[in-house]
């Protein structure tokens, strides 16, 4: 069992049994501690013993029991700055000439690194900016990590269950509809979006909004998009909210085709189809704030437009094989 240090509530409670006259070894059997810790106690808290006072006087102690930084030591601070802001010296030179100098207080270039990293030499505007634009700016590689020869990322990796080379022959022809490109488009700050999927063949749009652009909440908005749609494949990109696709593919029976990264013409389609939407939504939109309303009449305009590549006819009648009146 750990020890616990006496509480405020004991405290009151050895100030009452000392009025009633009890000995220590008696107070320490009715609070369940050893007589030790209530001789330790009252020694520390001579005379009149007080609660508060006894209490106020441990949380001091306890601020103080900790181990204390090197560089809380102004000298040793103050030296350390100077040479690493104004003589631009790294930390591992710093550390390696006070050692070779015999300076008397030793420190490791890793103390002197997290003590960057933590902001320590950075002055309050520095601090209070977004960014890396502070000390660790200064260091050879601007506070970047290094990695060492032959490390191979794994940082944005999804797991690919098919390649693009792999898609059916009527997806790249477009000769059917069920074949989607689908992607997201991000709003303010990066939390918000839209998850979108036009149809190779017809054009025809379908958008959902995301409150956040997680994995789990482009998985459920696929899933309920799709459900009941032509649906024979979906070209997605590599982006990271696309990594459950095997939950799509489990619930709805439908293979994901990626392109190689960093080929966006490969859906151009999609790309085309978020372009058209950010005329009606600029960079920097708040999707949080928009309604589902608002969404669908947006998405409406435009599978209502006609396009050239359909002969002028709008993705909503190749989609529907109807034909409307819109003039």
């Amino acid at each position: 069992m750990s020890y616990k240090h006496l509480s405020i509530t004991e405290r009151e409670m050895i100030a009452i049994y000392r009025a009633q006259g009890k000995s220590r070894c008696q107070i320490a059997k009715l609070l369940g501690r050893n007589k030790s810790t209530i001789s330790r106690e009252l020694a520390r808290n001579p005379g009149d013993y007080l609660p508060s006072k006894a209490q106020a006087r441990y949380k001091r102690r306890r601020k103080k029991c900790r181990p204390h930084k090197l560089l809380e030591n102004p000298e040793l601070f103050a030296l350390v700055k100077k040479l690493f802001l104004g003589c631009r010296w790294s930390p591992e030179q710093i550390a390696a000439r006070l050692k070779l100098e015999n300076y008397p207080m030793k420190i490791s270039y890793k103390t002197i690194y997290r003590a960057i990293y933590a902001a320590m030499f950075d002055t309050p505007e520095q601090k209070r900016s977004v960014g890396n634009r502070g000390a660790r700016r200064k260091l050879r590689h601007r506070g970047k990590p290094r990695r060492p020869k032959g490390y191979v990322s794994n940082r944005g990796k999804i797991p690919i269950s098919h390649e693009l080379t792999e898609r059916p022959i009527a997806a790249n022809k477009r000769i059917r509809l069920g074949d989607w490109e689908a992607d997201t488009i991000v709003g303010f700050n990066h939390k918000s979006g839209l998850l979108t999927m036009a149809d190779r063949l017809s054009r025809f749009l379908i958008c959902r909004k995301l409150v956040r652009l997680g994995s789990k909440e482009v998985e459920a908005a696929m899933i309920e998009a799709l459900c009941g749609q032509p649906l024979h494949s979906i070209t997605p990109d590599r982006g990271r909210e696309f990594q459950l696709h095997g939950n799509v593919t489990a619930a709805l029976g439908v293979e994901f085709y990626f392109p190689p990264a960093h080929q966006p013409w490969q859906r151009g389609t999609n790309e085309n189809t978020n372009g058209l939407l950010r005329e009606y939504f600029p960079k920097g939109c708040d999707f949080a704030q928009l309604s589902d309303e608002d969404l669908q009449k947006v998405v409406n305009q435009l599978n209502h437009r006609p396009r050239k590549c359909l002969g002028y006819k709008t993705p909503a009648e190749v989609y529907y094989s109807t034909m409307l009146h819109l003039t």
